[in-house]
């Protein structure tokens, strides 16, 4: 006897969309940023989502009249967050420079987020940056089979900021090759870019405006020409002025990148931090922080992005491969691969700073037995 069953449909599992790792500025603060806008009363350039007032609290941080707690996303002079965001504002690019890890490539995302709501029409500058990065490119198939075309054509990140309205990003703009940084040139002062393939150009709407970061601290970088270089305002993030600031910006990125690594919460972390921080703002300054001993500096820069990234590795450990809490002993292997990048001349002027400084600074011999052990 046969028994004949029928097919049943088997419903496809929905599966929900993989969370970012690291979501974009506009993204990952958009509960904040809906905050201001409904709330900026005042002026705003022509299809900014902020006014610069509100720009500018978006950065530094603030407390709105409705009680929404704004984070800081930049510790530093408001000043200069006042003129890099009037900058945008006017018909001027923004160039921001200092050295490597002084935040200009956040601010520069974050910038971009505040004004357009889109930080993500971005060239990143590497030594094989080509032009067509910056003005166009071209659909190769369309382009054999009908010619040059609009379809045809590929536009930039820069050409769409042009076309809508927005805020380009040039990351790295000194690791480009100076021909292809001279591509800005017709861009910023003219505000239009020519497709003469098509005897046609692209005129930038108003609301459009170009951030680009650079540093001349990293060797193989390319200087810019004058020209270029009378495009832009000028703006020069400085590294934090105190241990504190360096030590609350440190705390508040770690807790930030920590809640998305899901890595819990480091009890007495501070401690640590603060550590971390002396000892690449010593190395760096050449200086111990009373003044008293001068110091070799090694050949990394030391950065505070650096200082994040070392904590960070520690919580890490910490969490995995420990009890939680952040000791001595989760950072030091991270400080020996930040100070000692030239194995010969770093781990001397390394040795020297633990046997000089370390070694008797007081409550800090369980320091010093950690970078001694990893550094044998």
């Amino acid at each position: 006897m046969s028994v004949s069953v029928e097919p049943t449909s088997v419903e496809p599992k929905q599966e929900e969309p993989a969370e970012a790792l690291r979501p974009h500025a506009e993204e990952a603060f958009a509960g904040e940023l809906a905050a201001l806008a409904a709330q900026d009363d005042r002026p705003r350039p022509a299809r900014w989502k902020l006014s610069p007032w509100a720009v500018a609290t978006y950065l530094l941080g603030g407390t709105l009249p409705d009680g929404t707690v704004i984070t800081p996303k930049y510790v530093g002079p408001r000043r200069l967050v006042e003129v890099a965001v009037i900058t945008l504002a006017t018909d001027r690019a923004l160039l921001l420079l200092g050295v490597p890890g002084t935040a200009k490539t956040w601010v520069s995302e974050h910038l971009a987020a505040a004004v357009s709501g889109d930080s993500t029409l971005l060239v990143q500058g590497t030594a094989g940056t080509p032009e067509e990065a910056i003005r166009y490119g071209w659909n190769y198939a369309q382009l054999l089979a009908n010619g040059p075309s609009r379809d045809a054509l590929v536009p930039s990140p820069v050409m769409r900021a042009m076309a809508e309205g927005m805020t380009a990003r040039v990351e790295e703009l000194t690791r480009i090759p100076a021909d292809v940084q001279d591509t800005l040139i017709t861009i910023l002062s003219e505000k239009t870019l020519p497709i003469p393939e098509l005897g046609q150009e692209v005129q930038a709407v108003r609301g459009f405006n170009l951030i680009a970061t650079a540093n001349d601290r990293d060797r193989g970088v390319n200087e810019l020409s004058s020209a270029l270089r009378r495009r832009f305002n000028t703006v020069v993030l400085p590294l934090p002025e105190s241990v504190e600031a360096e030590v609350d910006i440190v705390s508040r990125r770690v807790d930030q990148i920590g809640r998305s690594l899901d890595l819990p919460a480091a009890p007495d972390g501070i401690t640590e931090i603060r550590r971390v921080v002396t000892v690449f703002r010593e190395l760096r300054d050449g200086m111990t922080s009373d003044g008293r001993t001068k110091l070799k500096s090694p050949s990394g820069t030391l950065s505070t992005a650096e200082a994040i990234s070392v904590v960070t590795n520690g919580l890490a450990l910490a969490a995995h491969f420990g009890d939680g809490v952040l000791r001595a002993g989760d950072v030091a292997a991270g400080i020996l691969g930040a100070v000692v990048r030239d194995p010969s001349a770093d781990r001397v002027i390394w040795q020297e700073y633990l046997e000089a400084v370390v070694r008797e600074r007081d409550g800090w011999k369980d320091f010093y037995r950690a970078c001694r052990e990893v550094s044998a």
